[in-house]
Order: structure tokens, then C-alpha cells, then sequence
């Protein structure tokens, strides 16, 4: 028979566990001749998540921890889960029932008739508003626009991975990962389902992503699959040198052929201030790059965690 692993990260979630539990629970009765191991990713949560777990684990011996021990980013969580999971299959979700547990049996399905691949995709989410909605859009359409790896929009963690592709993912030793950019780069589009759904209000809590951490996510985004950001700062480099010159000729045409000098200050001032905001963009750019090269050259553990299990009950003697 064969199993599925349901890998759920969860970061400060206490108030979502026992709910998720539930409706997990709901649709997996469903699901006919398939086993199930329920893989919770405990990321270094400060809350009461831990405990909300051990406590189905205690009734329900699908149930499995992977307890990290600071709190090391949604990415990292994933694969700390994926690691563990002993799955022909790895489904990937959130704790926060933004990724209804109610496509779980119809993921299954796909991949029983031979989907090795089975994605969500997220085409309304009632808890945005218009103005993230739009960042979104342009979020993805300057992604793709800079990267050389096509990232699809609105296609969240919420997804099937068969174990052949999971195997191979596991072969990834990048410190810094995304993995819809992975899974974009390696994706069997002969062998891919996709399903729309609309996201629901989170059942509690707040969302972990600010503002701060989306910007990191889209500079992580484009910098890991493409080098066309420093294609840019060579461009900038080359368009302020051109302003340069073509204010050196305006000057010299001013001076020499109109004899109509004209105080420089102004001039001096944006010009200076153009070439520096160059400099300081390319620098950054290149600074990002660096920055990755001078933690993947480490080669540091991608994390520490406790794998916590139900042991067998001993039978009496």
C-alpha cells in the first residue's frame, strides 16, 4: 500500500493546530487504500504550537514532530520536513488553513493516475486586500521579468511532489532556497496537474510575512535564479556615463560655440548626485551576490531539529 506524507509548517500556529487536525482528519477518511504520516514542522515556535502537536500525537500515531530548534524560515522548515518524510508522496501545506485541506483527496487522486507533480493555484484570496493584490501582480511580473526561471503567480507551497522529484530535491544543498523556483526549474510539464482553489480567512493569528520579509523574498527570488540584475548595473553604469558625456558636450557647445556660460552649481549638483545613485545601486547589486556566495562557501547545516515519533505501545507481559 502505498503512503503519503503531509508535511504542514507551522511557526507560532497554536491556535490553528487542533482545527487543521480536524479537517485533515475529515478528508483523509476519504481517501481509500493510501496510508498517511502527519509530518508537523515545528519552526522554533514561541507559542504553545509544540504543545498543541505532542497532544495529537498522543492520539493518533500518524502524527510526527519535526521540533526545529530556532526558528530557521518557512524554506528551511519545508525541508526539514521533506528530509524526514518517508512518503511515495510529499504534500506540502501550512498550518493556518489557507490551504483547505479539502483538495487533499483530489491531490491524491491525480497522483494515483500517474501525476507525479500536483500543484495549487490561488485565484482569489479573501484575506488580501486590492493593494497587496496588485503588488503581487507586479511582484511576480518583475520576478519573471529579471529571472531566468519562469516562476508561475499565485501558486503557493500548497502542492504534491512524487518521491522521485522529492529525491531529487533532496539533492539541493543551497543554503538559501525557494522552492516554487526549484520545482519551476525541474517541473515535468506532461506530468503536472494543477488546481485552482480560493484561499479562506486564516482560522487565527496573523500572517508572518510583513512587508520587510516580502521585499526579502522577491530580492532572495530573482537573485538565486539569475545573474540579469548585474546585466543591469552594467547597463546603469554605461547609462550614467553616457549622461555624463552628453553634459560634458552640452557644456563645451554652451561655452565655446554659444559663449553663453552659465553657472555650473546645479548642474554640478545633479550630476554628481545621478553618477552616486548609480554607483550605490550597482554596489547593492553586487553586494546581494556576494552576500550569497559568502554564505554558500560556508556549507553550514541547513538546520538542527528533534524527530519525535510514537513509539509502539509494549504489550503486557
Amino acid at each position: 500500500m502505498k503512503t503519503v506524507s503531509i508535511v504542514i509548517s507551522a511557526y507560532n500556529e497554536d491556535g490553528n493546530i487542533a482545527a487543521l487536525y480536524q479537517a485533515l482528519s475529515k478528508e483523509l477518511e476519504k481517501v481509500k487504500n493510501v496510508c498517511f504520516e502527519i509530518l508537523f514542522v515545528d519552526d522554533g515556535s514561541k507559542d504553545k504550537t509544540f504543545s498543541e502537536v505532542s497532544k495529537l500525537q498522543k492520539q493518533d500515531s500518524r502524527v510526527k514532530i519535526v521540533q526545529l530548534k530556532r526558528n530557521f524560515g518557512h524554506e528551511i522548515a519545508m525541508t526539514a520536513g521533506m528530509d524526514y518524510a518517508k512518503g511515495d508522496a510529499v504534500i506540502f501545506m501550512d498550518a493556518d488553513l489557507q490551504h483547505p485541506p479539502l483538495y487533499i483527496p483530489q491531490m491524491v487522486q491525480y497522483w494515483l493516475d500517474g501525476s507525479e507533480i500536483v500543484l495549487t493555484k490561488r485565484v482569489d484570496n479573501v484575506a488580501t486586500s486590492r493593494f497587496y493584490k496588485l503588488c503581487a501582480k507586479s511582484f511576480y511580473w518583475l520576478l519573471n521579468l529579471l529571472s531566468d526561471t519562469k516562476i508561475p503567480e499565485s501558486m503557493p507551497d500548497f502542492r504534491l511532489i512524487d518521491r522521485k522529484y522529492v529525491n531529487f530535491l533532496k539533492g539541493f544543498n543551497e543554503q538559501d532556497r525557494l522552492f516554487r523556483g526549484l520545482l519551476s526549474w525541474i517541473m515535468p510539464n506532461d506530468k503536472v496537474k494543477v488546481i485552482d482553489f480560493k484561499a479562506p480567512n486564516r482560522f487565527s493569528g496573523k500572517t508572518k510575512y510583513n512587508f520587510i520579509k516580502s521585499m526579502q523574498l522577491a530580492i532572495n527570488s530573482i537573485t538565486q535564479f539569475s545573474v540579469r540584475p548585474l546585466h543591469l548595473a552594467t547597463y546603469l553604469g554605461l547609462a550614467g556615463a553616457g549622461c555624463s558625456l552628453a553634459l560634458g558636450f552640452y557644456v563645451i557647445i554652451e561655452r565655446f560655440i554659444r559663449h553663453n556660460p552659465t553657472p555650473g552649481y546645479a548642474t554640478i549638483v545633479a550630476a554628481v548626485g545621478f553618477i552616486g545613485a548609480v554607483q550605490l545601486i550597482t554596489l547593492g547589486i553586487i553586494g546581494e551576490y556576494i552576500g550569497k556566495i559568502h554564505l554558500e562557501v560556508k556549507k553550514r547545516p541547513l538546520y538542527l531539529a528533534d524527530f519525535i515519533e510514537k513509539k509502539p505501545d509494549k504489550k503486557a507481559k
